[in-house]
């Protein structure tokens, strides 16, 4: 699974009205950081953003699946979900889409102690 760059730069390009987007390989995908914050994965052509309580509402009416993998032979579901696929061909529709991920991802951060430096 690598990430098609023209997918990359299509998200980055939509995602520019929040900030300075960046697509970063990762998890044979990429994925997608504003502020120092993961909102998003692109993974087979497919956008997931960052969802919890705040925003999963939307894609759940929307019928949007969760992004899963395998690990040492078990499903995991993350709470990535699939991003409607007519999203990514109107940037007005998408953006309050992304910062609801952004919102949640920040949320997210909020929750976890800060790392202890050694």
């Amino acid at each position: 699974m690598a990430i098609n760059p023209d997918v990359a730069a299509h998200v980055e390009d939509l995602l520019a009205p929040l900030g300075p987007v960046a697509v970063r390989r990762m998890f044979g995908g990429g994925g997608v950081f504003l502020d120092g914050l993961m909102l998003g994965l692109i993974v087979d052509d497919t956008l997931y953003f960052k969802t919890d309580d705040g925003n999963r509402a939307a894609y759940d009416a929307a019928g949007m699946a969760p992004f899963r993998f395998t690990r040492a032979g078990k499903l995991v579901e993350t709470s990535l979900l699939e991003v409607p696929p007519d999203l990514l061909d109107d940037a007005d529709a998408l953006l309050p889409w992304a910062q609801a991920a952004l919102d949640a991802a920040r949320r997210s951060a909020a929750k976890k102690p800060a790392k202890k430096r050694k």
